[in-house]
């Protein structure tokens, strides 16, 4: 077996397809399936189970990846020790994070840490909620920014950045003057609602009291969409203060906090407790610890005081 073939297996377990696998691998689907079946050849074992249009792992694909998983690892942590004998660290680093969280929190983590270690390739996975755990443990990303808390007990933690979800509304809309909303005051309103993640979570638990009688107009899975379509009128959502500086600033639209207690968010640096840390990952660490958010426009606060 060799690494080009592992890595191919792993990103095939990762997708849970082959098809996908083979356009991340920059391969085609033929290339890629005539490289497992050379592997399961020179293994003597069957490594997937064809369960209709889904794939699963065998008994012995599962021994395989978790080794094979350590083998590209131990070969990314010799390419990283011969990478410290230079004056000037080179790699890359992987960034599991959720696309909202790239735009509005980290580009001044990602243009200060480039200044600082030019060499080295930052590559960003995009991943929600669990995912970003996940990618974590499973050695799929270097380092992961997701909302707090989170129950991984194998993980390292930073805190690096807050702020608060509130109630968005457009500008002129009746609720626009509040201070604060309870839940029993949006059972008039259509709500468009993020479609997962821990702020959902957070909302269903926010939001049960009069669960029965909301109305949930849609389900988005885009910051931009939530945006956009509260502008258009089409309903009233909820979104960090941090993902909308522009939009609060202008007035068009208005971050209400919610009662009877803010809702706070909490973001994390998190990365394996045993990683070994490379003077990249420490400079990453350490650059995220000091720029995290700063590229926000005024405060991080909800409410109409705190819109500048």
């Amino acid at each position: 077996m060799d690494l080009d073939q592992l890595h191919t297996f792993l990103e095939i377990v990762r997708l849970k397809s082959f098809s996908k696998a083979a356009q991340t691998c920059f391969r085609t689907q033929p290339a890629i399936s005539a490289q497992v079946r050379q592997l399961e050849q020179e293994l003597n074992a069957s490594l997937f189970e064809r369960l209709g249009t889904r794939i699963a792992l065998t008994p012995a694909g599962r021994i395989v990846a978790e080794y094979a998983a350590q083998i590209l690892d131990l070969r990314r942590c010799a390419q990283d020790a011969i990478n410290e004998l230079e004056r000037q660290p080179r790699g890359e680093l992987i960034i599991a994070a959720n696309e909202a969280t790239c735009i509005y929190v980290l580009p001044k983590v990602f243009s200060e840490y480039k200044k600082q270690f030019p060499n080295v390739q930052l590559l960003v996975d995009r991943a929600y909620g669990s995912h970003v755990v996940d990618a974590v443990m499973d050695k799929l990303a270097d380092f992961g920014i997701t909302q707090l808390p989170v129950q991984e007990k194998k993980v390292q933690l930073v805190r690096i950045h807050s702020d608060e979800i509130g109630l968005l509304v457009p500008g002129g809309h009746p609720l626009a003057r509040e201070a604060s909303v309870r839940c029993g005051e949006l059972t008039r309103f259509p709500l468009l609602l993020p479609k997962s993640g821990n702020t959902r979570n957070r909302l269903n638990s926010w939001l049960e009291p009069v669960e029965d009688s909301i109305q949930i107009s849609m389900e988005l899975d885009s910051t931009e969409m939530i945006k956009r379509f509260v502008m258009a009128g089409l309903g009233l959502s909820f979104l960090a203060a941090s993902h909308c500086p522009e939009e609060l600033e202008s007035g068009a639209l208005v971050l209400i906090s919610l009662a009877p207690e803010p809702m706070v968010r909490q973001l994390g640096l998190i990365y394996r407790k045993d990683k070994a840390l490379s003077k990249a990952a420490l400079g990453f660490i350490q650059v995220v610890r000091e720029y995290a958010g700063q590229n926000q426009q005024g405060g991080q606060g909800a409410g109409r005081g705190n819109m500048a």
